[in-house]
């Protein structure tokens, strides 16, 4: 009880580490994978209705969605970790001007985002590798699912605001709204009405819309702190410090787009000079790619339900359970790696089979694509959760240079590099080469981080004495 009075009404302060990882994570995994569910039911029925080249379609199109994601990320984790911060440090007007301008920022970026995607929209899908075949149902798909983009941006950045505030259920439940509503409304404009890619892309967006006008909503009942019109506007300074300790998240979105037009274009040249030609290798690649996404959007769910907590406890000097959360968060991604791994290397013609059917040669590839791409995907995780943690403790710096190594630093030189010798092949063996390098990075960043953790903790231990 001496310490919920030390810490005020917020329980992030006292309640059991492993009650709290529950309470947040698991609303917050449940969110990741609904809003991951967007596109991979998109993916599914496409497959059905449409064939593979409405699945490569798709795959061409899903940069413009992560990097949708990653402005969210920028200003939702930006914003939740300054909220977080400042609420445990008992700075409440602090924590309500954060708030305003992440909610200016969503609503700005998000139009601007738009704008930029309709104007561009041809080259865009031809630098993402859109082929001549690919590219009339990559531009059908694209020109919808463009206008829901404002709207994805503030449904995932409110949903992080809610979440920090102490309502995971509510966060989870924006998105299962909209995930439910795709899932309905998709074999019917798929099946019944004929729409194609087209009637993919309307049922996202509706979805999108109903989740927006939801996490909008949360705008008006934060639980720890009231919004006045002087908290919204444009505080340039404020933005800065949103999008510096959101940046690690974001770029880690960036690096991800930014690997699968390397990726997608890399196939598709490699292809061709293959027996599988540039089609086949580009719709696997979509297939594994999203399947994977699922996994991570348990583990980024874990990293985003343990956030709220570790801000909490380091800005109110608790280091102890700062530490606790983090190897808790560690414990639990194992977990999910590990049965990700399995399903992975012993069911990848199961899984691929459910988005679709091809010939011999598509499931030869793409059963060897998840095998070998996704081989370290054990340890994987352990860096997003930990460049998640730096950004939550107010270093993003270091949270931004963990979430480009194994994107960037490793794994598109590997894909240029590698398969000058090896041929597509080098393009499988690059996702687990650079898998492993960057575990061995985050292992030696945070052991140094959590040494200094301690002797923060043994300090505030003597003030205290």
């Amino acid at each position: 009880m001496a310490q919920k009075t030390e810490q005020g009404a917020n329980p992030l302060g006292y309640e059991p580490l492993p009650k709290l990882l529950r309470g947040y994570a698991i609303p917050s995994v449940i969110a990741m994978l609904v809003s991951s569910l967007y596109n991979i039911v998109d993916q599914i029925f496409i497959g059905q209705g449409v064939g593979y080249l409405g699945n490569a379609a798709t795959n061409v199109a899903y940069p413009i969605t992560t990097i949708c994601l990653s402005i969210a990320l920028l200003i939702g984790i930006g914003s939740a970790t300054r909220f977080s911060l400042e609420l445990g440090a008992g700075h409440r007007e602090n924590a309500e001007k954060a708030v305003g301008t992440a909610i200016t920022m969503m609503f700005t970026l998000g139009i601007v985002y738009v704008v930029i995607i309709q104007l561009f929209l041809h080259p865009l899908l031809r630098a993402f590798g859109a082929t001549t075949e690919v590219m009339p149902y990559a531009e059908s798909y694209t020109r919808i699912t463009a206008l829901g983009m404002p709207l994805l941006i503030v449904t995932n950045a409110m949903s992080n605001l809610a979440r920090a505030d102490g309502s995971p259920k509510y966060s989870m439940t924006c998105m299962l709204v909209g995930a439910i509503t795709n899932t309905i409304l998709d074999p019917i404009f798929i099946f019944v009405f004929r729409m194609g890619v087209a009637g993919a892309a309307w049922a996202t967006v509706i979805g999108q819309l109903l989740s927006f006008l939801m996490a909008l909503n949360y705008a008006r009942c934060f639980r720890h702190i009231h919004l006045q019109p002087h908290h919204f506007g444009y505080r340039l300074r404020e933005w800065g410090q949103i999008a510096s300790l959101g940046m690690s998240n974001s770029l880690n979105q960036v690096a991800i787009t930014f690997v699968q037009i390397v990726l997608n274009n890399s196939l598709t040249f490699y292809g061709a000079q293959s027996e599988y030609g540039s089609s086949i290798p580009l719709a696997a690649c979509g297939i594994v790619i999203k399947t994977n996404a699922i996994l991570l959007s348990i583990i980024i769910g874990i990293s985003q339900g343990s956030q709220p907590i570790v801000g909490f406890n380091y800005g109110a000097k608790r280091y102890a359970r700062v530490r606790g959360i983090y190897k808790l968060a560690i414990s639990c991604n194992l977990v999910v790696s590990a049965i990700g791994f399995v399903l992975f290397q012993v069911f990848p013609r199961q899984i691929i089979s459910v988005f679709g059917t091809g010939d011999v040669l598509y499931f030869e590839f793409a059963v060897r694509f998840m095998r070998i791409f996704l081989f370290m995907v054990l340890v994987n995780g352990v860096q997003l959760i930990s460049s998640n943690f730096f950004a939550a403790i107010g270093k993003p710096i270091k949270g931004v240079i963990l979430s480009l190594t194994r994107q960037v630093f490793f794994l598109v030189p590997l894909l240029l590099i590698l398969p000058l010798f090896m041929g597509i092949d080098g393009i499988l063996f690059a996702g687990p080469i650079a898998d492993g390098v960057a575990f061995v990075t985050t292992t030696i960043l945070i052991r140094r981080e959590m040494n200094h953790i301690r002797q923060l903790e043994q300090q505030a231990t003597q003030g205290n004495s």
